[in-house]
């Protein structure tokens, strides 16, 4: 029995870092999948301002801009938004960093949306 002592103050100094590691893993999993959601809702957004008749690319912008005030203060760091509207499309990318919880992992998270800018016809057009 006296060559035992000390064996599991030898196991805490392994499985602790371990478990702390797991730990900080988990939330950094955890906040990238929050500054995934900030992403995505800021491109929806932006692409309703801008595919609606009379939106532009701007009224995106600034809607996509809106929403990251909003919801971007957290886990998403420096979000660039790019919106494209053309006569038949709108698209938008926003893309960020994510808040370090580890500091030897560097995550971006984005968010795309796309679709058909609205277009009122009359009833003779096909």
């Amino acid at each position: 029995m006296a060559d035992e002592r000390g064996a599991a103050t030898a196991e805490l100094v392994l499985a602790t870092p371990l478990l702390l590691l797991l730990i900080m893993s988990i939330a950094q999993f955890a906040l990238w999948m929050h500054a995934s959601h900030v992403a995505q809702a800021a491109a929806s957004q932006a692409l309703s301002a801008t595919r609606v008749q009379g939106g532009t690319a701007a009224r995106g912008q600034n809607a996509a801009d809106q929403i990251l005030q909003q919801l971007g203060r957290g886990p998403l760091r420096d979000p660039h938004v790019t919106v494209i509207r053309s006569p038949e499309r709108a698209s938008v990318h926003v893309e960020g960093a994510v808040i370090q919880v580890l500091p030897f992992l560097t995550l971006m998270a984005d968010g795309d949306a796309a679709g058909p800018v609205e277009r009122f016809r009359s009833g003779a057009q096909p």
